[in-house]
């Protein structure tokens, strides 16, 4: 009897991610459905070192260079040379910075070098998604290595969207990509997540999320998105999929 050899999927789908960050390809193939491949390409991120390693605190003039030529419109060409269904921008914090039109300028760039291949954002996902839900009111909290005036960017980005934004702040965690605890996540979220949210969105795509998603939802009574779980849910639109995960919150079941 032959063994599964990777090679029969449905539908593959690539992201590019800072160049030593493992989190956006971990939660994204953690997530995929049977028959959903994901492959990353990296893109070079000066805020990052050796071993995934960065400053407790991210600068801000990175976060924009991530998403300037040439070193991510070179990632896809390269990587829309596969057979990929669609690309992903494993990156949050650049929109904040660039804002929604400068995301959107970014994601028309990157499609003129993928050959006709579907780029989505994550951020731009995550709008899509919250209205999909018909949620308005929003809690929007982000990785401890966000700087409060990144924080506050990301807010402006989803108000600029029309989102009333009820509540946001950086999460109040050791400051480290492995330092994150699910437990000691899904207790800081429930804790800071006030009454009147009507969904949360948790950014970072570095940021360890996904496994608390059921667990939240199931706690707080209203949906829970996450960076990498908009990005999976936009990448598999765009690439005309039909797989749905399960068991990763409510923008997976939403009709």
């Amino acid at each position: 009897m032959w063994q599964p050899d990777g090679w029969d999927v449905r539908v593959r789908l690539g992201v590019l991610a800072p160049h030593a960050d493992v989190g956006p390809e971990s939660e994204l193939q953690a997530m995929a459905p049977e028959g959903v491949r994901v492959h990353a390409a990296r893109v070079p991120f000066g805020a990052m070192t050796t071993g995934g390693l960065m400053d407790p605190t991210i600068p801000h003039a990175p976060l924009q260079a991530f998403v300037e030529p040439p070193y991510i419109d070179e990632a896809v060409s390269l990587l829309a040379a596969a057979p990929i269904g669609a690309i992903g921008i494993g990156f949050t914090s650049s929109a904040y910075v660039v804002g929604a039109e400068g995301e959107h300028k970014v994601v028309d760039r990157l499609m003129e070098r993928s050959g006709g291949i579907p780029v989505v954002a994550t951020c731009t996902s995550a709008v899509a998604g919250l209205r999909k839900l018909n949620a308005n009111r929003i809690a929007h909290f982000d990785p401890p290595w966000f700087d409060a005036e990144l924080n506050r960017l990301g807010a402006e980005y989803f108000r600029s969207q029309g989102f009333d934004v009820v509540a946001h702040m950086s999460c109040g965690l050791p400051s480290s990509q492995r330092s994150i605890n699910p437990s000691e996540l899904f207790a800081w979220i429930t804790s800071h997540t006030p009454a009147d949210a009507e969904a949360v969105f948790i950014g970072g795509n570095g940021f360890r999320t996904v496994g608390i998603i059921a667990a939240l939802e199931q706690d707080l009574h209203r949906p829970v998105l996450t960076a990498n779980q908009c990005l999976l849910w936009g990448l598999l639109q765009a690439a005309n999929s039909a797989a749905k995960p399960a068991n990763y919150g409510q923008l997976f079941t939403a009709t």
